[in-house]
């Protein structure tokens, strides 16, 4: 744990460090200079106060408010270029900043309302008949801004009538699923295609009429802390509290997941069991909340179309006090409203916490008994030191060495960081005491941080999954398992790629003590670059796998190489204190060669790869027709597809089906099972979660996807049998080793 000489105790995450968030009210011309200070002093990079600089602040700030070109026109870009793109390093840390945020955000905001105002008119007056051979450029971030009015209302002319043409293909598409499978039209109780997409102008209206003045130095200082690099970032006191919220899993609200749906309200989609909510029993699924009392005093603040994180903010609160409610409901075939008052409690999110399943596999006269530990996140309590992810890794790591697994899996997909001490001390329990990473401050000074265990925790075989959306802390874990050649990795092509580590801090604690300091926000800096103990940076390369299996992903530009400012890639030496196991142990040549025969002959791999060649052209291209039969022709020709996809899925599932009935017997071990005599068998026919009631949704369920037999996704499937082959080939060495003797 590191201390912060301005603050009394810090906790340094991979993505940050979590604090309490600040009260309300700040004086932002303040806020602004001491950010440009600490980011002056404090920034790993070290970039030049300067003009160059202050281009990059102009550009980050009208990419925030119009990124995809479709509001200012190029003569209004040239002109705050002129005025402002070499001055704006001065104003923020010597003169007056906010004036020039407020007017750059006043032209934003009048374009996007004479273009609300513009389209609503179209949608009133204008019959769009599709029948035209023309296309929409889909993403417009690359090309240049419209250069007159007449070719800015063509472009929005383009929008809404792609909005209208595809909301229509949607609605055909789906509707032909229902018919299908003997459903309901599910658009039976939905406006008008025509309302649906005015309703989506109407709230955009909202949410800029909803700007306050704190929302704009958000904008703006999160503007210049990003044109330092992508993660470094200004957080307001409200996206703090929210922070909090999503490293520690916790929360203090009613227990609901919450929706905003066409009309502009806010639809309760589930209610967690055992929540405040399910035990205050008035709260329904389906109900929509239009009104909120967050102190349940009578003073009812309208939700309509207000954004879904300004009314979490009011929902949520302090332990025990009541927040009030109005709902309406359908009853009887016509809506009803009522109010309800519910005491507000902690809420643990179940589904972002570690759990595990055991795999019990009979085949050929042998039994296997391989475990499969799921880490969403590396979350991290700083006011609970017992609500984090390396204790319950623990917990569930020691009842998995109880059941006698021969084997693990560690699932990392999409787990996109937390915690720098937590993955410390987890990686600790595969590799035993030693580096685990090495930190490189900007001065240049380099530090391992290292594990205490004295040994290994589990030191069994290990298989680690990754994918694109691995970042951060599961980067720093799968690198350092992989340099130690304690485990395989498998997955995509490489992970994320983020290589830097940031610390939040209260600029508050930083400004004239006489200051107004509430709601001054934080600031998110990267003052670190980490590297694995081989020496190697994961910035921009990412973990490349030991074992690649083809992905979707990798047909999209994601990942930090693909982020603006992102710092480079490099390498320091190795470090000293490092000694990794013998590669060789790990059989990996053999491992790819088994997986190689076995993922050729799988009918999803195969379609995988004419997904991902289809992908790519449609990236390439970068237009959609506007034309109704081209778009039928499509749709037909996708349905098509995927008829086929279901018949040939749903006779391939039906053989793993029976072949896992045979072979195959699942427990599931969650932190609750922990302690459990026996473990729960795993019924997928009961395959819910027991945390939360889910509301029904007609279109949602159209949408879904393919489910795998028994949950066992093919890259998961994949990754019990590279686990397998590998407890085979150590076992088949151990067995010679004897012989040998």
């Amino acid at each position: 744990m590191l201390i912060f000489r301005k603050l009394a105790t810090a906790v340094i995450f991979a993505t940050g460090i979590f604090f309490p968030a600040p009260i309300h009210g700040a004086d932002f011309e303040l806020v602004g200079r001491e950010l440009a200070r600490m980011l002056q002093n404090g920034h790993y990079a070290r970039l030049a106060f300067n003009e160059d600089l202050s281009r990059r602040f102009l550009e980050r700030y009208l990419d925030s408010l119009d990124g995809n070109k479709i509001y200012f026109l190029e003569r209004e870009v040239t002109e705050m270029k002129r005025r402002y793109e070499r001055v704006l390093h001065d104003r923020i840390s010597n003169k007056s900043i906010m004036p020039v945020a407020n007017n750059i955000h006043e032209i934003y905001r009048g374009r996007v309302m004479a273009r609300v105002a513009y389209v609503k008119d179209l949608l009133a007056s204008k019959e769009f008949t599709f029948k035209e051979k023309r296309v929409v450029i889909d993403d417009r971030s690359e090309i240049a801004w419209p250069v007159d009015d007449l070719e800015l209302r063509k472009v929005w002319s383009d929008n809404l009538e792609n909005l209208l043409l595809s909301e229509t293909i949607r609605r055909a598409r789906l509707k032909a699923r229902a018919i299908e499978g003997g459903k309901p039209d599910p658009f039976r109780r939905k406006p008008s295609i025509k309302k649906t997409v005015d309703l989506k102008f109407d709230r955009l209206l909202k949410s800029i009429e909803g700007i306050e003045q704190e929302d704009i130095a958000n904008y703006f200082f999160s503007a210049v802390t990003k044109a330092y690099d992508p993660h470094s970032e200004y957080f307001s006191s409200n996206e703090m509290a929210q922070f909090k919220i999503d490293v520690s899993n916790e929360l203090v609200g009613i227990g609901a997941r919450l929706h905003s749906n066409d009309n502009g309200e806010i639809e309760i989609k589930g209610i967690v069991n055992g929540g405040p909510a399910d035990r205050q029993g008035e709260l329904k699924l389906g109900d929509r909340i239009i009104a909120v009392s967050a102190e349940n005093d009578g003073n009812w603040k309208s939700v309509l179309f207000k954004s879904l994180d300004r009314v979490i903010e009011d929902i949520l609160g302090e332990k025990d006090a009541l927040v009030g409610l109005r709902v309406r409901r359908e009853a009887n075939g016509k809506d009803e409203v009522a109010e309800i008052a519910i005491p507000r409690g902690v809420v643990t999110m179940k589904d972002e916490l570690a759990t595990a399943r055991i795999y019990d596999y009979r085949q050929d006269q042998k039994s296997r008994r391989l475990a499969v530990l799921t880490i969403p996140s590396f979350y991290f309590d700083f006011e609970n030191s017992g609500n984090r992810v390396s204790v319950d890794v623990e917990l569930l790591l020691g009842r998995l060495q109880k059941e006698q697994v021969d084997g693990l899996v560690l699932d990392l997909r999409n787990n996109t960081g937390g915690s720098l001490p937590e993955v410390q001390r987890l990686t600790g329990f595969f590799t035993g005491r030693g580096p685990v990473v090495q930190v490189r401050s900007k001065s240049g000074q380099i530090r391992a941080l290292n594990s205490l265990h004295r040994k290994p925790f589990y030191d069994g075989p290990l298989i680690v999954l990754v994918n694109r959306n691995s970042a951060s802390a599961t980067e720093i874990l799968a690198g350092a398992l992989q340099d130690y050649n304690r485990a395989v990795i498998v997955g995509a092509s490489s992970t994320y790629g983020k290589g830097t580590v940031q610390k939040m801090m209260d600029i508050s604690e930083y400004m004239p003590i006489l200051a107004d300091r509430e709601s001054a926000g934080w600031l998110k800096l990267t003052f670190q670059k980490y590297y694995r103990v081989s020496g190697s940076s994961v910035q921009i390369k990412g973990v490349i796998p030991d074992l690649i299996l083809p992905g979707l992903s990798d047909s999209f530009e994601k990942g930090e190489g693909f982020k603006k400012h992102a710092l480079p890639h490099d390498i320091i030496r190795r470090n000293p204190d490092f000694t990794p196991l013998q590669r060789n142990e790990l059989f990996v040549s053999k491992l790819i060669q088994k997986s190689r025969e076995r993922v050729d002959v799988e009918p999803y791999y195969k379609h995988l790869t004419a997904d991902i060649l289809r992908a790519k052209k449609a990236l390439k291209e970068n237009s959609v027709s506007l034309n109704l039969s081209d778009r039928l022709a499509e749709l037909k020709k996708e349905e098509s597809l995927r008829s086929l996809r279901v018949k040939e899925r749903t006779k391939y599932f039906v053989a793993i089906k029976k072949r896992d009935e045979k072979e195959l017997k699942i427990f599931h071990l969650t932190l609750d099972d922990v302690n459990a005599g026996k473990l729960p068998l795993f019924d997928p026919k009961e395959e819910v979660d027991d945390y939360i009631r889910r509301a029904t949704d007609e279109i949602a369920d159209l949408e879904e996807t393919f489910k795998w037999p028994n949950g066992i996704d093919p890259v998961k499937r994949e990754g019990l049998h590279v686990l397998r082959d590998l407890i085979e080939a150590t076992e088949l060495k151990d067995l010679a080793k004897v012989d040998a003797k």
